[in-house]
């Protein structure tokens, strides 16, 4: 089985390296700073592991949704839009705002790209909730993407999903994953102040679980002032359940080969 590599830039941000293939995950290369969004502030505490400089050439994007800094920022909306990268797959909605090569990729629905080896890689398009059930209007839309081809590790990226239940239809449909990448930090704002926005630690460990998956690599749980649980509660949440080894918690920078 081909090799997946994942190096984690910080935030929600990460590059995919999977059958020869680069893919990076919610664009975010902004440095430490406030961002409005309609009458709230969201604030980045730390930059990202790598600047965009290092990053090197990208096959295709996976953004989970357009319309908060945290999941795409300055920079990356300027590498989204500006046409240095051909494909990006994201939300009908994200396709509207942002024009060019954003592309939608409705749920169950899968797109291909073409591997240097000749193969291919499928990449579908899953639900995701940003918050607590009936939260979509003040949330807006938001998808998550499952990797998959001939000879490669199935790889589950939730975006900014805070719902179990949709992790069981994934994994009622996808079957077991062998890597899932989770966004976490169980985020919380003025905007829905009594439920997380996304996973919380013991949320993820349940993740994990439902989906079978050999190997978590966490994403969405640092460098912003509302994500409310950090790395060292997934570390706890982990062990608690049993999955500890699962875990793969990275430096800002650092990699990981499967």
């Amino acid at each position: 089985m081909s090799t997946l590599t994942v190096r984690y830039i910080g935030g929600p941000t990460a590059v995919l390296e999977l059958g020869g293939l680069r893919l990076l995950t919610d664009p975010t290369f902004d440095g430490p700073g406030s961002h409005p969004v309609g009458a709230r502030t969201l604030t980045k505490t730390a930059g990202p592991g790598l600047p965009l400089a290092e990053i090197g050439p990208v096959d295709a994007v996976l953004l989970s949704h357009d319309h908060h800094p945290d999941n795409l920022d300055a920079s990356g909306r300027e590498l989204v839009t500006g046409g240095a990268v051909r494909t990006v797959l994201s939300t009908g909605s994200a396709a509207d705002r942002l024009g060019g090569a954003v592309r939608a990729l409705p749920n169950w629905e899968h797109t291909v790209l073409a591997r240097p080896d000749g193969g291919s890689l499928r990449v579908t398009g899953v639900p995701a909730l940003h918050g607590p059930q009936g939260s979509e209007p003040l949330v807006g839309e938001v998808t998550g993407f499952v990797l998959s081809g001939g000879g490669l590790p199935t790889v589950y990226v939730s975006g900014d999903n805070a719902s179990l239940d949709i992790v069981r239809e994934v994994a009622d449909r996808v079957g077991p994953v062998d890597v899932a990448l989770l966004f976490a930090g169980a985020a919380r704002t003025p905007l829905i102040p009594d439920a997380p926005l996304t996973l919380t630690s013991a949320q993820a460990a349940e993740a994990a679980a439902i989906l079978g998956a050999r190997r978590v690599v966490p994403l969405h749980f640092e460098h912003w002032t509302h994500f409310t649980e950090d790395g060292d509660s997934l570390a706890k949440a982990f062990d608690a359940a049993g999955l500890g080894d699962r875990l793969h918690r990275l430096a800002p920078g650092g990699l990981v080969r499967f």
